[in-house]
C-alpha cells in the first residue's frame, strides 16, 4: 500500500450530522488503517534493524584509537560514570586509556576541588549514554562506542515504525530504515563516541511520538463525534501520554546538545496546530477556540513541564557533588537546606549562562570547518581519522574514518525535498508539511549563526535532519508509485524506480565503506573515494 491510498484527511468537509452517519467513515478519515499484516510491520523494521546492527557493531573497535572528539567524550563519560560529574584528566590521558589503564584523574586536596573540576560545554545526558558502555565493557575503544551503536541501531528501527506510521506502507518504512542504515555519516556517528547520534536519537523518537499521538487523538474525535452532538470546541483528550513521552524524548535531546531546545519548540507548536486541523476536520465551529481551552494547558505540561523538569534532572550529578565545575560547594554548605538550594540554583544557572555564551563566541577556525550551506551538497566532510600503515599489500597504505553521507542518498533527499514543498503547496498535507518543518529547524539556526557569529560548525551538526531526509525520499518514493488501485504500469514503473534508487544507494555505500569503517586499503584506492578534492 503506498501513501497516496488514503487521502489528506485533514481537507476533507466532515458528513453532515443530520444525516445517518456512515459506519467508520470518519475515524477512517480521521485515522485512516493500516494494511497488511501487523506481524510484518514489526518484523520488517527489525530485519532492517538487524542488518543495520551488523554492520555498526561489525569491528567497532577499529580503529583502535581516540578518534575526532571522542578525546573529550570517553573521558567525561567515564568520569560521570565514576564520579557523578566531569573532572579533569592528566596529560597523556587517551595514551594511558589505549594501553587499558583507567586511572587517568588529576589528584586536588579537598581545599582545591576546583582545580579538578572539569569546564564542559554540552548537557550530561549524552555523555551518561557514553558511560554506560564504558562501565559494561570498559574504557576502551568498543566501549565508548558501544552506546552510539545500540543508539543509531534503534533510530533506524524507530524510523521504520514512523515511516510506515506516516505512509500505512510497511514497505515504505522499510525503505525507509535501510536507507537510514546505509547512510555513511549516520553509520560513522553511530560508531564514534561523539553526542550527535543521541540528539538524533531523542529528536526523532519525540517526533515518533507526536505522530502516535497525532493517531490517537484523532480515534478519541473520531469515538467523540460518533456518539456525541457537536458542538463548537469539542471534547478534552485527556492528558495524552504520548505527548507527554514526546516531551520527555525531547528533554533528552535537550539535556544531550542545546539544539535539541529548536526542536522542541517546533514540535510543540506543530502539534498544536494538528490539534486544530483535526477538530476542523471534524466540523466544529471553532476548532481554535477548542485548542486554547481542551488541548493547549495539557500540552504546556507535556512539552513545558516535562521537558524542563526532564533536562534539570539529568543535572543531578552535578547538583550531588563538590567537583562539578562552578559549583561553589563550600558556599552553598555553609548554611542551611534553603540556601544550599538557592545556592545551587544559581551557580548552576550562571554555569548555563557561562556555557550560552561559549557556544555564541565559538568562531576558531578549523580545517574541517564548513557553512550550512554547504551541507547538502556533502561539501566539506569531516576526517574523523586518518592514518597510513602498513599491511595493504602497497606502497602506501591509508585507513581513514570519513564523515561523510551517501552521496545517492543526499543528492536524492535535495530532489525529494523540493518534490515535498510542491506537495505541501499544492495539497497542505501534514506528511510534507512535517518533514518540511523539521529539516528547516535542523539547519535553519545554523544559518543564522553562521551569517551572524561566523560561528565554528560541522557537516555532522546535520544528524537530527538525517531521518527527515530519508521521511522526505520515502514520502517521494509513495507518490511515484500512486495508490493501490492505481494505474498497473504507473505502479511498476514507480516501484522500479524506488527500488533502482534503494540499490543504487547500496552500491555507493559499498564503495564508501572503506573509508567511513577505518579498513586499511591502498593509497590510491582512498584516493579514488574522495569525491570532491574538499574531501581530503
Amino acid at each position: 500500500m503506498a501513501l497516496t491510498d488514503f487521502p489528506n484527511q485533514d481537507f476533507e468537509q466532515p458528513e453532515p450530522r443530520d444525516e445517518p452517519a456512515q459506519p467508520g467513515s470518519v475515524r477512517d478519515r480521521l485515522v485512516p488503517p493500516f494494511q497488511g499484516s501487523p506481524l510484518w510491520g514489526w518484523l520488517g523494521p527489525l530485519l532492517v534493524a538487524g542488518f543495520a546492527a551488523f554492520l555498526r557493531f561489525n569491528r567497532l573497535g577499529s580503529p583502535n584509537a581516540v578518534v575526532f572528539d571522542e578525546t573529550y567524550y570517553a573521558k567525561d563519560s567515564l568520569s560521570l560514570i565514576k564520579f557523578g560529574v566531569e573532572r579533569v584528566a592528566v596529560k597523556d590521558a587517551d595514551k594511558l586509556l589505549l594501553k587499558g589503564d583507567a586511572n587517568i584523574w588529576q589528584h586536588c586536596a579537598p581545599t582545591e576541588i576546583d582545580k579538578c573540576a572539569s569546564y564542559v560545554v554540552h548537557p550530561p545526558l549524552g555523555k551518561w549514554m557514553i558511560g554506560v558502555g564504558e562501565w559494561l565493557f570498559g574504557a576502551d575503544p568498543f566501549g565508548w562506542r558501544f552506546a552510539a551503536a545500540v543508539v543509531g541501531v534503534l533510530s533506524i528501527l524507530v524510523l521504520a515504525r514512523v515511516a510506515r506510521r506516516m505512509t500505512r506502507s510497511t514497505l515504505l518504512g522499510c525503505m525507509a530504515g535501510l536507507l537510514l542504515a546505509l547512510d555513511g555519516l549516520h553509520f560513522v556517528l553511530s560508531r564514534t563516541a561523539l553526542l550527535d547520534v543521541f540528539l538524533m536519537f531523542w529528536v526523532l523518537a519525540g517526533f515518533g511520538c507526536l505522530v502516535v499521538d497525532r493517531d490517537r487523538s484523532r480515534e478519541r474525535l473520531a469515538v467523540w463525534y460518533e456518539g456525541s452532538r457537536l458542538s463548537g470546541v469539542g471534547p478534552w483528550l485527556g492528558m495524552r501520554p504520548w505527548r507527554i513521552g514526546a516531551g520527555l524524548c525531547l528533554a533528552a535531546a535537550c539535556a544531550t546538545k542545546w539544539s535539541g531546545v529548536f526542536f522542541l519548540v517546533a514540535f510543540w507548536v506543530l502539534s498544536l496546530v494538528w490539534d486544530a486541523v483535526a477538530r476542523r476536520a471534524i466540523g466544529l465551529r471553532r476548532p481554535l477556540a477548542g485548542v486554547v481551552r481542551q488541548d493547549a494547558p495539557t500540552s504546556v505540561v507535556a512539552m513545558a513541564v516535562v521537558p524542563a523538569v526532564g533536562y534539570m534532572l539529568s543535572w543531578t550529578g552535578w547538583f550531588a557533588s563538590a567537583y562539578g565545575y562552578g559549583r561553589n560547594w563550600a558556599q552553598a554548605t555553609s548554611s542551611g537546606w534553603g540556601y544550599f538550594i538557592f545556592d545551587s540554583l544559581r551557580s548552576w544557572w550562571n554555569y548555563q549562562w557561562m556555557v550560552l555564551s561559549f557556544h555564541t563566541g565559538l568562531d576558531s577556525s578549523h580545517p574541517y570547518q564548513s557553512w550550512p550551506w554547504e551541507w547538502p551538497l556533502l561539501l566539506r566532510p569531516v576526517a574523523f581519522f586518518y592514518e597510513s600503515p602498513g599491511g595493504c599489500g602497497a606502497a602506501k597504505c591509508s585507513q581513514a574514518v570519513l564523515g561523510v553521507g551517501t552521496p545517492v542518498i543526499w543528492y536524492g533527499a535535495i530532489i525529494a525535498l523540493l518534490a515535498m514543498i510542491v506537495w505541501y503547496v499544492s495539497t497542505r498535507d501534514w506528511r510534507a508539511g512535517a518533514v518540511l518543518l523539521a529539516y528547516a529547524i535542523g539547519g535553519l539556526p545554523w544559518v543564522y549563526y553562521a551569517l551572524a557569529d561566523k560561528r565554528t560548525m560541522f557537516l555532522f551538526y546535520t544528524a537530527p535532519m538525517l531521518p527527515f531526509m530519508i521521511l522526505a525520499i520515502v514520502l517521494a518514493a509513495g507518490l511515484l508509485i500512486g495508490p493501490a488501485n492505481g494505474e498497473p504500469v504507473r505502479r511498476i514503473i514507480g516501484a522500479s524506480l524506488s527500488g533502482a534508487f534503494v540499490l543504487v544507494a547500496l552500491i555507493n555505500f559499498w564503495w564508501l565503506y572503506p573509508v567511513i569503517a577505518a579498513e586499511i586499503i591502498p593509497y590510491d584506492d582512498w584516493h579514488r573515494r574522495m569525491l570532491l578534492d574538499r574531501w581530503i
